[in-house]
């Protein structure tokens, strides 16, 4: 017997929100970084805070690498791969600058971070829903 069938999210569908997710994710990461950064310089709790911080970004890049893996392996385009891996290469040097106590290096960084992966979370959000990423929408002539 067939009934009215419930219309669900395919796998195009869901993984570009995914995605979108774990972008978002990391850029609220990011900005909690940004301001725990300034905590860490008059207090021991904005130390721990911008420690764990550190920590729950540097998982979100990670994250944010296998939602776009998972999304250009069911389909969709390859450049949020290109843009997570390239995040997560500059959330690794960011790292180690920290480690090493380079601050001259460590804060320009971040705020480029800041900065592109807000720029990546406008496009996954403004890109139209529907589409794979990448792919071109036709528009007026």
């Amino acid at each position: 017997m067939t009934g009215p069938t419930a219309v669900t999210a395919g796998p195009r569908t869901a993984f570009p929100r995914t995605v979108r997710a774990a972008v978002a994710l990391q850029t609220l990461a990011l900005f909690f970084q940004a301001s725990t950064a300034g905590a860490l310089l008059v207090s021991s709790h904005g130390a721990l805070l911008h420690d764990v911080g550190s920590r729950v970004m540097y998982g979100a890049s990670m994250l944010y690498v296998v939602a776009a893996v998972l999304a250009w392996r069911r389909g969709g385009g390859g450049r949020p791969v290109l843009y997570a891996s390239g995040l997560l290469a500059l959330a690794s040097v960011q790292v180690v600058l920290g480690i090493a106590h380079l601050p001259a290096f460590h804060v320009p960084l971040g705020v480029a971070m800041v900065a592109l992966s807000t720029l990546d979370l406008a496009r996954a959000l403004t890109g139209p829903a529907g589409t794979r990423a990448g792919a071109r929408v036709p528009g007026p002539a």
